[in-house]
């Protein structure tokens, strides 16, 4: 058994609606006095009627995915200038840059999540993609985030298809988990603890999600949109954090991985992508049950169950084989539930595909 590097949460979490308006009194409290805000157009448009600083601070616009090359750039930038926290504002590419500059910098980190479209805020992780949007590499950082502040009123305004991205990202924690852990005897608190939140995100995802997704659509903060959106970034954190490599990822997300591979596929979310990978991951555990299950709850969030949902309409065949081939090279975590043939990861699309039928 491999030895379980615990990293359970960030060092403070503030989830209440009008925490940003103590941000200036919690940087004070912190001895944070001269903050680097990372930011997108659209996230700062979101953040900036509730986000007001009483500190100097540098603000910088990202360009892209989060790459190394944006790191890079970002890094130059606040070793050039006076700075002492680093404060991501932002989705999930946002969050991922400023923790990796943080960690690039030496430099504590704070995330304020614009949206609930994944874990960002709350893993110590980083996901990259190279230059062309294509999937790189994810790197676990030595320390967690220092705080992380969620407002639902930012939230209620976001995006619904980033709300629907965020349940079908966090429903494949506990399919990934599950399938990781499955033989392990006898089996650490740790990853009882990550097996636990694995179980709620699914749990309440499946009996929340559409109440919540009917909450963004009328712009009005629920018990039920609070209770997702947690669900999505804590728990859906908390289940790498405690489980380390028993509870990140395995079937799943390799196929999201292969995914982008396809240029068709970009124009959708991440969790998109991640939700197809769990019915492809069930196919290839034979859990065809499940997959009926499933089928639909995706349906009334209208969760992607088909490649042609995902924009892949014409050339499927080769489609699949790029994918299968993408999904089982070297280092992919699909390996770690034992599938290792493309032929077998082609047979499971084609499987989904026939049940969509």
């Amino acid at each position: 058994m491999q030895a379980i590097h615990v990293k359970g949460s960030p060092n403070l979490y503030l989830g209440y609606e009008g925490v940003l308006d103590q941000i200036s009194s919690l940087l004070d409290e912190h001895q944070f006095y001269h903050p680097t805000v990372i930011h997108g157009n659209a996230s700062w448009k979101a953040a900036n009627p509730y986000f007001e600083l009483t500190q100097p601070a540098t603000y910088i616009n990202y360009q892209g995915d989060c790459t190394h090359e944006e790191v890079d750039r970002i890094a130059r930038v606040t070793n050039d200038i006076e700075t002492d926290v680093i404060i991501g504002v932002g989705g999930g590419k946002i969050l991922d840059i400023a923790k990796a500059t943080g960690a690039k910098v030496n430099l504590p980190v704070i995330l304020i999540p614009t949206l609930a479209s994944n874990c960002a805020a709350w893993t110590p992780l980083s996901v990259f993609y190279d230059t062309k949007g294509n999937f790189k590499e994810y790197i676990v950082f030595p320390q967690s985030t220092y705080m992380v502040l969620l407002d639902p009123r930012i939230i209620v305004d976001s995006p619904v298809a980033y709300l629907r991205a965020g349940i079908g990202d966090t429903i494949a924690k506990w399919y990934e988990a599950d399938v990781l852990t499955r033989k392990l005897t006898p089996k650490p608190l740790a990853v009882d603890i990550a097996l636990h939140a694995a179980r709620l995100c699914r749990d309440v995802l499946l009996e929340n999600g559409d109440n919540a997704i009917e909450a963004i659509l009328a712009h009005k903060i629920t018990p039920e949109l609070v209770r997702v959106t947690e669900t999505i970034i804590m728990a859906g954190g908390m289940v790498g954090g405690y489980g380390d490599h028993y509870g990140r990822i395995s079937g799943a997300h390799s196929i999201h991985n292969a995914l982008t591979l396809i240029h068709e596929t970009h124009q959708h979310l991440h969790g998109d992508k991640v939700a197809f990978g769990v019915l492809t991951q069930l196919a290839l555990e034979e859990r065809l049950d499940e997959i009926s299950f499933l089928l639909p709850y995706y349906k009334k969030l209208k969760l992607p169950t088909s490649l042609a949902e995902l924009g892949i309409v014409s050339n499927q065949e080769e489609a699949i084989k790029t994918i299968a081939q993408g999904a089982t090279k070297p280092g992919e975590s699909i390996h770690l539930m034992g599938v290792s043939d493309p032929a077998t990861v082609e047979a499971a699309i084609r499987t989904v595909e026939k049940l969509n039928r």
